[in-house]
């Protein structure tokens, strides 16, 4: 399936012509009424054509597909900030941080994240970031209705650079045609977003002197080598295992002497044990004696709520689809990996990892039915294309030139040439497809002078990889939003 769907180009009937569509809605935020105009369709992407030297015109080379909210209230549009947002995947269109949280409509669910009933309607989102910024979310070529035109190579979008490129392409011609150069100017990504962001700020600057203000980092993804549980890589076991003790302490499967604790002191206990012990004990390897095993396993046993048979026999190294299927395992339940608040069951009980994420397929048709249905009666955007949610374009990603794709440097390039530059992390508890002590090693590892680090900041939710699936944590986010911005 995902093979076809990348062979899928824009008729030449389609290629030469934006198709794009306004209204004007309005929306209470903060007790207050904010009257916006919606710009939704898709806009051709151009480049510079030449032969011998000769310039021959511009070739359309792509079309993206956006949503753009913008205030009808009069002011000076170079006070006025603008985020451009988009999801990860990599392959996922913008739908989940579109209608999840900083939209001014959301999809409906339960103060946990749950589907209400379905399909699932759309609600006015008081949460909404509208009031603070102009909001622009970016399908990516391949995703949504963005597609590549006809007589270029889709390869040419795939994989990180490429990516970064053309997504990049399109944030500068937005801004140039909505006169946009003045304002301050933010990324929001998330989860494989995050690399396109830190990505996207190094390219804007140097191939199109566009500096940014902010880069809103959801669920961080910017050194693969962290999540990649690959023979000989010991580094993801230590830095998934606070998000396991998390998992179990939620739970209730932690050691009773833990439960007591409120889940920021308890995972601070279990990053210390992390870094000073279960990291020392792997880098010893087969060095261990029988007895420093055995005294390692009851202590992850007690973390992490699982064996202290199962530890060994997993030789002390736990991977995220086998904690997934072993926690709640007594009950028939697995557990989430993009969000391990989320449960289902499998087919067969005794396997040794999880069928399928059940935070993943409880909500995918909740979303996906709610974004069709908006764009066509909602707005009004008319396309028989199909919205493409989700398309697999992983190992275009996984690595950068045969090795990990690992971003500290330019992280740190980012931030220590652009002193205005706000970076901040976000992080869900709950979250084992990019886990927050993960994010933490990275932004150690970056090593930035003093006087810049006071432009990171990082907040923690009681929430996955999705914060904005837990209201309390949406909640949350909103205030920190407004902190964030303001400053």
């Amino acid at each position: 399936m995902a093979e076809e769907t990348l062979k899928e180009t824009v008729s030449p009937a389609e290629k030469p012509q934006d198709n794009i569509v306004t209204s004007k809605h309005s929306v209470t935020i903060d007790g207050k009424v904010i009257r916006y105009t919606v710009t939704v369709g898709t806009m051709v992407v151009s480049q510079e054509s030449r032969k011998d030297g000769i310039y021959e015109g511009e070739k359309p080379r792509f079309e993206i597909f956006f949503t753009a909210y913008t205030l009808d209230e009069p002011g000076d549009i170079a006070n006025r900030p603008l985020t451009f947002s988009f999801n990860g995947g990599p392959g996922s269109a913008s739908m989940w941080v579109h209608l999840g949280f900083l939209g001014p409509r959301r999809v409906q669910l339960d103060p946990d994240g749950k589907v209400i009933k379905f399909p699932a309607p759309l609600i006015d989102n008081k949460y909404s970031i509208l009031d603070l910024t102009d909001l622009v979310f970016i399908d990516p070529v391949m995703t949504g209705y963005s597609r590549a035109i006809v007589g270029n190579k889709e390869a040419d979008f795939l994989g990180y650079e490429n990516d970064i490129q053309s997504v990049g392409d399109f944030i500068r011609l937005y801004v140039t045609r909505n006169e946009r150069w003045a304002s301050p100017k933010y990324l929001a990504g998330e989860s494989y977003g995050t690399p396109r962001s830190v990505g996207l700020a190094k390219y804007l600057s140097e191939e199109y002197s566009l500096d940014l203000n902010g880069l809103m980092l959801i669920s961080t993804a910017n050194d693969f080598s962290t999540l990649e549980f690959d023979p000989g890589n010991e580094l993801p076991y230590v830095l998934h295992l606070p998000t396991y003790a998390a998992d179990a302490w939620y739970y209730k499967k932690a050691d009773p002497k833990y439960l007591g604790m409120s889940i920021q002191d308890y995972t601070k206990e279990v990053r210390a044990f992390a870094e000073e012990e279960y990291l020392t004990a792997l880098f010893k390897g087969s060095r261990l004696t029988q007895s420093e095993r055995e005294n390692l396993a009851e202590k992850l046993s007690a973390y992490t709520g699982l064996s202290k048979r199962y530890i060994l026999n997993s030789n002390l190294r736990i991977e995220i689809s086998h904690f997934c299927k072993e926690l709640l395992r007594d009950e028939h339940l697995v557990v989430g990996r993009i969000d391990s608040r989320y449960t289902g069951t499998d087919r067969n009980n005794v396997g040794g990892t999880f069928e399928d994420d059940p935070s993943g397929y409880q909500l995918a048709g909740a979303f996906g039915g709610a974004i069709n249905d908006y764009f066509r009666r909602e707005l009004g955007f008319k396309c028989e294309r199909p919205y493409k949610t989700s398309v697999s374009l992983w190992k275009d990603w996984k690595y950068n030139n045969n090795s990990y794709l690992q971003q500290q440097d330019i992280i740190r390039d980012d931030m220590s040439k652009n002193k205005d530059l706000k970076v901040w992390v976000i992080c869900g508890y709950y979250d084992l497809a990019t886990p927050f002590f993960a994010a933490e090693w990275v932004y150690d590892h970056i090593f930035l002078e003093p006087e810049f680090q006071k432009n990171l900041t990082f907040t923690y939710y009681e929430s996955g990889h999705m914060i904005y699936l837990h209201e309390p944590s949406l909640a949350q986010f909103r205030e920190d939003a407004v902190k964030w911005y303001r400053n």
